[in-house]
Parts: C-alpha cells; sequence; structure tokens
C-alpha cells in the first residue's frame, strides 16, 4: 500500500476513535522495531492501535500478522518504558475498508 492510502486509512481510524470516545495521544510511534499507527486512551486503557486496510475485510485482517504482532508488541513495550506508562494497555485493529471501518479489540495470535 502506498503511503498516502496508509494516511488516509489512518486518518480514517482517527476520526473513528474520536467519534467513539477515545483520545488520540500519539501517531506514528516508531521504535527500531518498528511502528504503532495509533495510540489512544479510552476508559483508562491505553490502546495500541494496528490500522490495516484493503477493499475486503477479510484480506485486511490477513495482513496482521504474527512478525507483525511481535514488531508491535516489542514497540508497545518500548512506548511503555518510555514514557513510564502504568495504565492498563490493550493492542486493537482497525479495519478500514471502502465501505466501513471497524475495530478489533485485544487482538492476539
Amino acid at each position: 500500500m502506498s503511503r498516502a492510502k496508509g494516511d488516509i486509512a489512518e486518518s480514517k481510524a482517527c476520526k473513528y476513535l474520536l467519534e467513539n470516545g477515545y483520545q488520540v495521544v500519539e501517531r506514528n510511534f516508531y521504535s527500531r522495531f518498528g511502528e504503532i499507527d495509533i495510540i489512544a486512551f479510552k476508559d483508562e486503557v491505553l490502546h495500541f492501535v494496528e490500522v490495516k486496510s484493503a477493499e475486503e475485510y477479510e484480506l485486511a485482517v490477513q495482513n496482521i500478522t504474527l512478525t507483525k504482532m511481535r514488531k508491535l508488541l516489542k514497540t508497545g513495550d518500548i512506548y511503555l518504558k518510555k514514557n513510564g506508562v502504568k495504565s492498563a494497555y490493550m493492542y486493537d485493529a482497525i479495519i478500514v475498508t471502502p465501505t466501513n471501518v471497524e475495530i478489533i479489540e485485544n487482538i492476539t495470535f
């Protein structure tokens, strides 16, 4: 996916989060292990959000691989340590298709 398409999907995801009571804390947090697209806060829980987009829902979900999850977990750990975060946290995905935006909370493998 091109960077421009990724930016559009991330903007749609941020809009979705804001409309659903989340506070966006940071976008595009980088570490040497990878990137977290969006970091948001809601109901005393920090959410590390991976944004995936495709023409079809299933194609976007299939792009959340074990390798990607490992990178997210390592990058999340760095964010937690760097910022001294003590609150609960979880890893979520937002799936963006041409007709829908949907969150999948607490993704795991």
